[in-house]
């Protein structure tokens, strides 16, 4: 049986998507399509898939800093790799639900208060087991943005061009930084 997909979600901080610094583009267009108001900054994006183990299983296509994180999930060719039964882990606000419902998958998201005075005690514990994996998801993103000084930095524009089969030369870079972060030792603890 194949494992399940695990992908975590903070649409209010941008937590999924590593957003990488580029130079201000001169088109107006292009500066408002890449301007991050979360990040102050022109961005690009990229939507990473981290499996229960911690292993990217999924990188997409650099983004324009403006896009939602849900926009890109919908949009990048992840949801076509969910298999029925796959579950993604998300927080409250990502709302994906019917997207990944289409691939017979499921979205788990920790239980909120809104409306409500306190939780039950079986949504804190369903919450609190959500809380303890996206640690690990912080720190696999946290390796990828911080182990790599290119990704610390502001790109040149011309890292955005096309140049071979529809990739561009920051797609190649977040590429390979993932896969040299799957060689690296797992941040998750195995028991």
């Amino acid at each position: 049986m194949k494992p399940p997909l695990c992908l975590f979600a903070d649409y209010l901080r941008l937590k999924l998507c590593i957003e990488v610094y580029i130079q201000c583009p001169t088109n107006l267009k292009a500066r408002a399509q890449t301007w991050s108001s979360y990040k102050h900054h022109n961005t690009v994006k990229f939507l990473i898939g981290i499996s229960p183990q911690g292993v990217i299983s999924f990188i997409s296509k650099a983004w324009g800093g403006r896009a939602s994180d849900k926009y890109i999930t919908e949009n990048c060719s992840l949801l076509q790799n969910l298999l029925p039964g796959d579950i993604i882990l998300a927080d409250c606000g990502f709302d994906i639900g019917d997207s990944v419902g289409f691939y017979h998958a499921e979205v788990k998201l920790p239980a909120f208060t809104k409306g409500k005075k306190h939780l039950s005690p079986m949504d804190v514990e369903r919450s609190r087991r959500i809380a303890s994996l996206r640690i690990h998801v912080e720190r696999v993103i946290s390796l990828v943005r911080n182990k790599y000084s290119i990704l610390q930095s502001t790109l040149p524009l011309d890292y955005l061009i096309k140049r071979d089969k529809n990739f561009c030369t920051i797609d190649k870079i977040a590429s390979v930084c993932a896969t040299l972060c799957n060689l690296c030792p797992s941040v998750i603890p195995f028991e």
